[in-house]
């Protein structure tokens, strides 16, 4: 299943991280421009080490929900929560709600203007 940008972002408003939800980041380097408010940042170059211990940590969250599609390792397990992967990532959720301090933290603008240029 796939999540939009804008049902994570109501729901980043209307309901409790890490109790309904949780977001999960892999990304590497790029984490350090900024992020989901509230996301675990778990990235991708450890991730495959990492997942049953993320799983566990995560088993009474109903949803998680991946940035990127290395959360799609994931489908198919017998795993106690539904996954989905947030459409186009951070990238794409960035440059709508950048300005937004409830959706967006620790968001750099030099990190994604040398990206653009």
């Amino acid at each position: 299943m796939v999540h939009k940008f804008k049902e994570l972002a109501d729901k980043i408003k209307t309901s409790s991280q890490m109790k309904d939800f949780v977001v999960v980041d892999v990304r590497d380097d790029d984490y350090q421009g900024g992020n989901i408010k509230g996301a675990i940042n778990k990235p991708s170059r450890d991730f495959l080490t990492s997942v049953d211990e993320l799983v566990k940590n995560t088993k009474d969250i109903p949803l998680v929900i991946y940035q990127e599609t290395r959360g799609n390792v994931l489908y198919g397990k017998d795993i106690p929560h539904e996954v989905v992967v947030l459409r186009d990532g951070f990238t794409r959720f960035q440059e709508k709600y950048k300005d937004d301090p409830d959706l967006v933290e620790n968001w750099d603008k030099e990190v994604w203007a040398s990206e653009w240029s």
